[in-house]
């Protein structure tokens, strides 16, 4: 049931526990990718799940900002702190609980909001307000199987984004996105990442090659997010949730 599509009188009568709450980002993907990636990505993978699942969660509206200021350099992008972005998800999962949808996946498009997430997540879920889990896609997904990488604007996110929203991308840029993108994430030594913000090591904010996206491969990662989905969302269900004693 999308909640946002939904009748109050619709979503009284939902026979289900579980939610499902999109969370993204509003932030730069290259000269080729639309800011709304992230978003765009997490809805997408966060339907398809749904509709794989052999029930009917609740599914909720996505959050399109996160936590982003790594990407600030570049016009258009949006970011929220980690506390507001913490105060927002909570806030918004709590109102789901308080409807009786107290188990709660979070699924995540953008890789600056996981540690918050999982913090969040297990504080709620400590606390008792909610059964809540974080499920970022990119990471459920076997990305080498399918010869492909994540990176940022690259091939994986380019692929997904051809293959559910395919106007949004402007596959004339895909050249111009290539040469100004960097090989890898951050600028390591010694193990630690000496780079802040995305702008410090990619000219135009693109990691990795998106010439190697194409919609029939996003077509392909889009099916393994939401068949990993669907397989959490019944071990979410059914999951023992009460608290371990005190040792």
């Amino acid at each position: 049931m999308d909640l946002f599509d939904a009748t109050w009188t619709d979503a009284a009568v939902a026979d289900t526990a579980l939610a499902v709450l999109p969370v993204g980002s509003t932030e730069q993907h290259g000269p080729h990718a639309p800011l709304g990636t992230d978003v765009v990505t997490a809805q997408a993978v966060a339907s398809a799940g749904v509709d794989r699942y052999d029930g009917d969660p609740a599914l909720a509206p996505a959050i399109p900002v996160g936590v982003a200021a790594e990407h600030r350099q570049f016009t258009g992008t949006l970011w929220v702190s980690e506390p507001t972005f913490r105060a927002y998800v909570r806030e918004t999962i709590e109102s789901l609980a308080s409807h009786g949808w107290d188990r709660v996946v979070v699924v995540n498009g953008h890789g600056g909001n996981i540690d918050a997430l999982r913090e969040l997540c297990g504080t709620l879920t400590r606390e008792e307000t909610a059964y809540a889990v974080p499920f970022t896609w990119f990471d459920a997904v076997d990305l080498a199987a399918f010869d492909t990488a994540m990176g940022h604007g690259g091939p994986a996110e380019t692929s997904l984004v051809r293959h559910v929203r395919s106007e949004l991308v402007a596959a004339d840029r895909l050249d111009d996105a290539a040469a100004g993108a960097a090989a890898g994430w951050g600028d390591w030594q010694s193990g630690t990442n000496l780079a802040y913000d995305s702008a410090e090591f990619t000219d135009n904010g693109v990691v990795g090659d998106p010439r190697a996206s194409s919609a029939e491969l996003g077509e392909q990662l889009l099916g393994a997010a939401a068949d990993a989905l669907a397989e959490l969302l019944g071990a979410v269900k059914t999951r023992d949730v009460s608290r371990p004693p005190h040792r």
